[in-house]
């Protein structure tokens, strides 16, 4: 039996999984419209197990606390004809549906995610999410990260690691180590968690890493009254890559602290600001703002012949993944140092629209690059806000822009006279 404490609409309640099935006995399951949960191999509604499981009505909580709570007790939960969480060792759905895009970033139940470590490594020492050097690896990294929830990597050598604990590379593979290990292993994540989460009575870990370490982490935690969901158990390294590619995207909440960030001018800094940190912090994907001076918005004014505002005039991202699934390369480091501030404005699609309008201004045939370097570093400051998760940025953008509305974007904004401008004098001033 699992039983479980919790407030819910402002009463205390103490409900086990006896509990629901007893008090569900004498009713029959209403129309499901979205989420369900399996008791006994009969899909109910959640809200209305738990109503019926608590007597309270329908309208005095949450869905989301309803498939919280029902899958503390071990019930599977789900939406639609997909299953959202499911404690270890319950039928999952077929590889098809599992790599469906419909998925969840995280099942809406769990607590902590845990990630596996992979066997490509940093030479030298690092924070444990740095060390890890695989796609694979990042990808379950920007995975975690997304979640929002609490989250730690799972160390063949180790045990559990905290995300920013600095470790030394070491060589170590749970599947190529005997059962004894691996049974002391998980009992020692287990002694772990309870000293990094507290007691694991009802606590649900979503887990992503090889079957050996699910198994090992499993069966040492599933006495002490926890549960395990493992979202891609059964799939390949190919399905899983797939898995993380086809996540939601940002939630509204995520847009706008974006948002916030990047229009705050006093986060803004200088070039050479940026230049002196030689990458530091910046050598991963992410977004940013440019900001113009008084002097630097006068020049784009007598350019454009529109007006043009001192502050924040545009905005982009670097690093994102493409279209076609394929990573990107790319940083903000990378976007700034070497596009923005390079010497050929066909990299940079900024570069290029302040080029074109100060040859106007200036009544130059050509854009001169060594001179728009000068002005950029003269007239031109920079917001960066690293972002984990690649594979949102595309969608993070395209919301922050539709908020934001800088005035020397082209792409996914309205079509302004002013923008009608830049464009023909970017056609203008193309080699």
């Amino acid at each position: 039996m699992v039983a479980i404490s919790f407030t819910l609409a402002g009463q205390q309640f103490e409900l086990s999984d006896v509990d629901v099935r007893t008090r569900l006995a004498n009713h029959h399951p209403d129309q499901i419209y979205q989420y369900w949960v399996d008791i006994d191999g009969t899909r109910w509604p959640v809200k209305q197990a738990l109503a019926l499981a608590t007597g309270l009505a329908n309208s005095e909580f949450q869905s989301q606390s309803a498939q919280r709570l029902l899958a503390k007790l071990g019930f599977t939960i789900g939406k639609g004809s997909d299953v959202v969480a499911a404690p270890a060792g319950k039928a999952r759905p077929s590889r098809k549906r599992a790599t469906s895009p419909d998925r969840f970033p995280a099942p809406a139940a769990a607590d902590v995610v845990l990630v596996g470590c992979v066997k490509s490594k940093r030479a030298s020492g690092a924070p444990a999410k740095d060390l890890y050097t695989s796609n694979y690896f990042a990808k379950m990294r920007a995975y975690a990260e997304g979640t929002g929830k609490p989250w730690y990597i799972l160390s063949a050598e180790h045990g559990l690691v905290a995300p920013d604990e600095w470790l030394e590379p070491y060589n170590c593979y749970l599947a190529k180590t005997g059962p004894a290990y691996q049974a002391d292993w998980g009992q020692k994540v287990a002694r772990q968690l309870v000293q990094a989460v507290g007691p694991l009575q009802g606590r649900i870990f979503d887990i992503h890493a090889g079957a050996t370490y699910v198994k090992a982490v499993d069966s040492a935690v599933s006495p002490k009254g926890a549960v395990i969901i493992d979202q891609l158990k059964g799939m390949s390294i190919g399905q899983r890559l797939s898995w993380y590619l086809h996540q939601p995207t940002p939630s509204a909440d995520d847009a706008a602290q974006m948002v916030a960030q990047l229009s705050d001018s006093s986060r803004a800094r200088t070039f050479d600001d940026v230049l002196k940190t030689a990458g530091k912090g910046l050598n991963s994907p992410g977004m940013y703002s440019w900001w113009v001076d008084d002097a630097g918005a006068g020049d784009l004014c007598a350019g454009l012949e529109h007006e043009i505002a001192p502050g924040l005039i545009y905005a982009g991202l670097a690093g994102a993944t493409r279209k076609s699934g394929a990573t990107s390369s790319n940083t903000l480091r990378g976007r700034i140092t070497t596009m923005h501030l390079g010497k050929n404005n066909e990299f940079s699609t900024l570069r290029r629209s302040i080029g074109s309008v100060l040859a106007h201004a200036y009544g130059q045939p050509t854009i001169d690059e060594a001179r728009l370097t000068l002005w950029m570093h003269a007239h031109l400051r920079i917001v960066l806000i690293p972002v984990a998760n690649p594979h949102t940025l595309d969608d993070l953008e395209s919301d922050i822009l539709r908020e934001l509305d800088p005035p020397l974007n082209l792409a996914k904004v309205p079509g302004t006279p002013l923008r009608q401008r830049l464009s023909a004098l970017r056609k203008q001033y193309a080699r």
